[in-house]
């Protein structure tokens, strides 16, 4: 007996999992957007899985965006990925979730993977759709990840989608419920280690019971303009990309057609913000000048910025202590670092004040290029690099997103990230789109 979830946002999928007998430690891989300024740790992926099946063959990694044969990478993907379905690489389970539990730097959380309807999801400023956006989404992102989904037979995503359950009353009981076991195992690259479960769509009316009363709360919270049952997590712009498909293939079917096309729904996996595994850890950026253009003129044309911008931005040493509404940003360069301070900011949090002067740095004045690196460690690795410069930023509080959200809407983009690079989901799961 099907379960109606369609007035939540959900669908029950029909997921795609490796045959038995397949090593997961090496069919899975981390999700393609990490490590993008570290080709050393996708080589040793590549060395880790050898021939064996893999997600590694169905994924972009983005380190390698925009370089030459990237087409034919794109291609040999499409071809891999209907390779999988043909010799039975890849098994069709029936419809129902995947109860996941995730151990990785000493921290456990829960999760299912479920699809969510893109028809309920609008990454548009102002947006006050059922599934939304935490970050703002950046337009030129979508094409190159939508070449990789346009010919794809299937989606194997990334996207962690979050719900506000302080009670704890939706995930965690899924857990009692009658399941079977489909993988224990551990994930390569210290990825830490993961279980998963297969749980029946006829075992979840107390799951469909459960989420519809949480949206009845956050009518009572937020009132029906601005409730939110869904933010995204991770994989912001995957989900971006899986909707702006979707807008592409149902333009050429009916209504009808419309109602159960596989590509109207994203598979995802969904995680209680409050779960206790679950911390936010900052994103911070890296400036790689360009042009013969120095790290000094850089930092000299950011200051006018943020002195535009703000009410006055300045550089310190080390241990200086900031006064009241102002901002203190920690900046590697050249094995030196210092202190950017930033006296009655206009934005709120540390980042959005920095990512709207270094958008004029990168966009307008083409002064340097920029990338989002999740750990400490290795954003001051790069900003000691010459001709680099690392900026350190503080993470969120993870309890402020959903009324932040429900408020204002999407934050700047990169604010924050679930965990540190390896806590990142790895692929494992799929499902057709076809």
């Amino acid at each position: 007996m099907s379960i109606d979830f369609s007035s939540l946002g959900l669908n029950i999928p029909e997921i795609l999992l490796p045959a038995y007998g397949t090593d997961y430690s090496k069919w899975a891989v981390i999700a393609c957007d990490q490590f993008t300024s570290d080709e050393d740790y996708w080589n040793d992926v590549e060395k880790i899985t050898g021939d064996a099946p893999s997600t590694l063959n169905m994924i972009l990694p983005e380190v390698y965006l925009g370089r030459d044969g990237e087409e034919d990478k794109i291609s040999t993907i499409h071809s891999k990925m209907k390779e999988y379905i043909d010799n039975g690489t890849l098994e069709k389970f029936p419809r129902g979730i995947m109860l996941v539990k995730r151990i990785a730097e000493g921290r456990s959380r829960l999760g299912f993977v479920i699809s969510v309807d893109l028809e309920e999801y609008d990454y548009s400023e102002g947006s006050t759709s059922l599934i939304r956006a935490t970050e703002g989404t950046v337009i030129e992102r979508i094409p190159p990840r939508l070449k990789v989904r346009q010919g794809a037979g299937i989606e194997i995503p990334h996207i962690i989608v979050l719900i506000d359950d302080p009670s704890h009353s939706i995930i965690e009981p899924l857990v009692t419920l009658e399941s079977t076991e489909i993988y224990d195992f551990e994930l390569m690259k210290n990825g830490g280690h993961i279980y998963g479960s297969f749980i029946e769509e006829k075992d979840l009316s107390e799951l469909r019971d459960g989420i519809s009363n949480l949206y009845e709360n956050a009518l009572k919270k937020y009132g029906k303009d601005k409730a939110i049952l869904y933010a995204v997590g991770d994989g912001n712009h995957s989900l971006a990309t899986a909707k702006a498909y979707w807008e592409e293939v149902k333009k050429d079917l009916s209504i009808e057609e419309q109602k159960s096309h596989p590509a109207r729904f994203a598979l995802c996996e969904i995680e209680n913000i409050h779960d206790e595994g679950i911390i936010f850890e900052a994103i911070h950026r890296v400036i790689f000048s360009k042009d013969g253009n120095s790290t000094d003129l850089i930092i000299s044309k950011l200051l006018n910025i943020l002195n535009e911008q703000n009410g006055k931005a300045y550089i310190k040493d080390k241990g200086f202590i900031p006064q009241d509404n102002t901002f203190a940003i920690p900046f590697i360069m050249e094995d030196d670092e210092k202190l950017l301070i930033i006296e009655n900011p206009s934005h709120n949090l540390e980042v959005g004040t920095l990512q709207n002067a270094l958008d004029i740095i990168v966009k307008d004045l083409k002064l340097a290029d920029i990338d989002y690196i999740h750990g400490e460690d290795m954003t001051r690795k790069l900003g000691n690099i010459k001709g680099n410069i690392g900026f350190i930023l503080p993470p969120m509080d993870k309890g402020k997103l959903f009324p932040a959200i429900a408020d204002s809407g999407a934050l700047p983009r990169k604010t924050f990230s679930m965990g540190e690079a390896n806590e990142k989901r790895y692929y494992i799961e799929s499902k057709s789109i076809i």
